[in-house]
């Protein structure tokens, strides 16, 4: 049986994996019943979630589904900073009537969710945050399984390519939700997803656009500079069959956003979310961190979401956020691909 090739995608349109809710088998499985790729999201669950969302979303198409995995980050040993970080968090914890949560480190579950991998073969498995050892990727096309490395750089491309990697997801500075640096406490590169495409082209790896795209004439000018597909997040927060939460899915066509910012202020890493009181008040107090920093603030940016306020939680976004529109996913993929039939 041959691999799943992203070339043979009747519709270029991959829709990204979200964690922390949007990416559902439900949203997966239409993206691909509608010609693209729909993903599922393995950063911050279990794998026996992971698994059970895999076969959910089986059950709803007979088309290829990819899952995303966060490679495990070095941790921030610098207890005083994270400590006085959570003396900053206080009040936050205070106004929504939570205890702060507990600093610590988590691999995510990464030999668990390798194991359901290697278990229930996905047709594409994306790694973001890292590069995965050349023995992993070994045995994941030993598999039968087509890989993916997430890049933000030509130097990250370039090891990616030598590990023999299926496929590059070329990361634009536009990009929504969580920089892929392979630096945990690098900021992301400023270099325009364009020329970041056509330097990776060197590299002779297909590669996947990603960041900042939400229509189909930025699908167009991506493919003509050279990419295999597109691959949009922020696109299907909006999607009817989004996990999205109420009070994401209100900010996102709120006036009173205007404008995003790269911040590691909910997760000790830089990510790019609407802007904030939460983000004006601690982006200059944030530390690195991650996963640290997410277990710290967890129970502040839950308690806010729960209480309808936008203004204490994390709000993921890509810089064309406005650009997204509250319909089924079959027909936002229709609408990506409509230029390129």
């Amino acid at each position: 049986m041959s691999r799943f090739a992203i070339q043979d995608l009747r519709c270029p349109v991959i829709a990204a994996p979200m964690a922390a809710g949007p990416s559902t088998p439900k949203l997966a499985a239409a993206v691909t019943n509608a010609g693209g790729l729909g993903f599922l999201a393995g950063g911050l669950v279990s794998a026996q979630t992971l698994a059970d969302s895999l076969s959910e979303a089986r059950q709803l198409t007979s088309g290829p589904i990819g899952i995303n995995l966060f490679v495990p980050q070095p941790v921030n040993n610098n207890i005083a900073e994270i400590q006085s970080y959570a003396a900053a968090l206080a009040p936050e914890a205070e106004r929504y009537g939570v205890v702060l949560g507990e600093p610590r480190y988590h691999d995510d579950d990464w030999a668990a969710k390798l194991d359901v991998v290697y278990a229930m073969k996905p047709d594409l498995v994306s790694f973001t945050f890292g590069l995965p050892g050349a023995d992993l990727l070994a045995r994941i096309r030993a598999a039968g399984i087509t890989s993916a490395v997430t890049v933000t750089s030509l130097d990250e491309a370039q090891r990616a390519s030598a590990s023999d990697v299926d496929a590059l997801i070329v990361q634009g500075p536009q990009a929504g939700g969580h920089s892929a640096t392979f630096d945990p406490v690098a900021p992301p590169p400023n270099q325009p997803l364009e020329d970041l495409l056509a330097v990776t082209r060197l590299c002779d790896v297909p590669a996947i656009a990603a960041g900042g795209l939400a229509t189909a004439p930025d699908l167009d000018r991506v493919l003509q500079a050279g990419a295999v597909a597109g691959q949009f997040g922020t696109a299907f927060l909006l999607a009817d069959e989004a996990g999205t939460s109420l009070v994401h899915r209100a900010a996102l066509t709120d006036a009173r956003f205007t404008r995003t910012a790269v911040t590691r202020a909910f997760t000790g890493r830089y990510a790019r979310a609407l802007r904030n009181r939460f983000i004006d008040e601690h982006d200059a107090q944030a530390v690195a961190g991650f996963p640290n920093v997410a277990f710290l603030t967890g129970p502040v940016l839950a308690a806010a979401a729960r209480s309808g306020d936008p203004q204490g939680t994390s709000l993921w976004a890509g810089t064309a956020f406005r650009q997204a529109c509250a319909e089924p996913a079959a027909e936002i993929v229709a609408s990506l691909a409509s230029l390129t039939a």
